[in-house]
């Protein structure tokens, strides 16, 4: 099937697409996910891909093989991969572990990894043949919970791409689990870290209490559809890129009792405020900008290493447009932002898991909200399946396709001279787009 994007143009051929089982009988039983797993929110599928280079000394290995067969091996240990989810009482989510299997996709594309360029990042060309959406297959309930697809390229490289049902793992998890496939591609008997399920780890308590501000759950009616209404159609996304340079030129506008906030929170800080000043909300409206924040590592004692279910939170810095927006210095925003990032930690995520059992899993504030989540640690550029580290391994999209108008991927990336920095994607009405451009121009430019 022909496809083009960005100039690109090339062709993919697949095979029939085939459940792989677990390579070993595996016990028939449903285990409930967490009141974290569950929320509204996470029920959709995420995609993900990495990007192999040809190696020599893998010369007659087929990655195709290779992986499929370590597929069969690693769901042994993961097995309710290989299940479905089901809803029980009170839409509560559960899989049942039937052994089904996930989808695995063979593939063949006439283009080498280098007409795909130096710029390895989000958004690719042609990623629905890279990943393609097996009719059927994606929805939360009765459906495959991973969908993979392994394409072989002219020149002896390949690409992995996989689609995760986000209730089972956040990216962490599908890390750990893509990285007990690479394990057993390149030998291995067993995963090094085994998994580990104990859901009930982060449960709503009994009785429940919320002991947090969840400004992120706040009911925000949408009075003037500000960026939330617009047809996909007219909405332009780019995806910007910010090496050294371009963090050195925003952190000029960084007050000096903040010169130690990380780079992620500089750049949050300078694209909320482009963002809010693009979308032309009124001073005295609410905006929010929430960063994902994982909380691995915040509990006492620690979660299980093998843990893979969903241990983030979205904090909210909330403010109004006006606030924001009147000073050219980061400083109000920043601040805003760290602090916001501050407040989770194991207490935070027991009063988020209560909220969910109380309210009902509500939906995030989506009015006015800027939403970013921070992938550069998970760990997808170090999956390896026998061919060395990708030259691109993370997300597959540069923003939240189900929350595309507010949701964004912060990634590592290169540009196109090969300097290492991140790249971050924003989706706006066309017209706001040109605005957004202008005012992150302001920053950048004379440096």
């Amino acid at each position: 099937m022909a496809a083009s994007s960005q100039s690109l143009v090339f062709t993919v051929r697949r095979c029939k697409p085939e459940l792989i089982a677990p390579a070993k009988p595996t016990p028939h039983e449903f285990k409930q996910l967490s009141d974290i797993d569950d929320q509204e929110l996470l029920r959709f599928q995420v995609p993900a891909i990495q990007f192999y280079r040809h190696d020599r000394s893998m010369q007659g290995r087929d990655p195709v093989k290779v992986i499929r067969e370590a597929l069969a091996q690693t769901l042994v240990f993961y097995y309710p991969f290989a299940g479905r989810l089901r809803e029980g009482p009170g839409r509560k989510l559960l899989v049942e572990c039937t052994s089904e299997g996930v989808v695995f996709i063979e593939a063949d594309a006439d283009v080498t990894l280098e007409q795909f360029g130096d710029a390895l990042r989000p958004p690719f060309p042609c990623l629905e043949e890279l990943l393609f959406d097996l009719p059927g297959s994606g929805g939360v309930l009765h459906c495959p919970l991973l969908l993979i697809q392994v394409t072989r390229l002219k020149c002896g490289a390949f690409i992995f791409a996989l689609r995760l049902n986000h209730t089972m793992s956040d990216a962490a998890g599908v890390v750990q689990f893509m990285t007990a496939v690479g394990e057993m591609a390149r030998g291995a008997r067993a995963p090094s870290v085994l998994p580990v399920w104990q859901r009930h780890f982060l449960n709503a308590r009994d009785p429940t209490c919320l002991t947090c501000a969840h400004r992120e759950y706040d009911e925000v009616i949408d009075t003037k559809g500000t960026g939330t209404i617009t047809p996909l159609e007219d909405m332009a996304c780019r995806s910007f890129f910010f090496g050294r340079t371009e963090v050195s030129a925003i952190r000029r506008f960084v007050p000096h009792h903040l010169i130690q906030s990380t780079t992620f929170e500089v750049i949050m800080a300078c694209l909320w405020r482009c963002r809010t000043i693009a979308l032309q909300f009124d001073r005295n409206e609410e905006v929010r900008m929430m960063s994902i924040v994982s909380a691995r590592g915040k509990f006492n004692p620690p979660l299980p290493s093998g843990y893979y279910g969903n241990v983030f939170a979205y904090p909210a810095a909330v403010t109004t447009a006006g606030k924001l927006c009147e000073n050219t210095n980061l400083g109000y925003a920043l601040e805003l932002v760290r602090k916001a990032k501050r407040e989770v930690n194991e207490e935070y995520m027991r009063s988020v898991a209560d909220l969910m059992v109380i309210r009902g899993r509500p939906f995030l504030t989506m009015v006015g909200s800027f939403l970013v989540s921070d992938v550069t640690r998970a760990g997808f550029g170090k999956v390896d399946f026998g061919w060395g580290k990708p030259a691109y391994g993370g997300t597959a999209e540069c923003v939240v396709r189900h929350i595309s108008r507010m949701g964004s991927f912060y990634m590592p990336c290169k540009n196109s001279k090969g300097e290492e920095g991140k790249g971050v994607g924003v989706c706006l009405p066309a017209p706001a787009m040109e605005i957004f451009v202008k005012e992150l121009d302001f920053y950048l430019k004379n440096f």
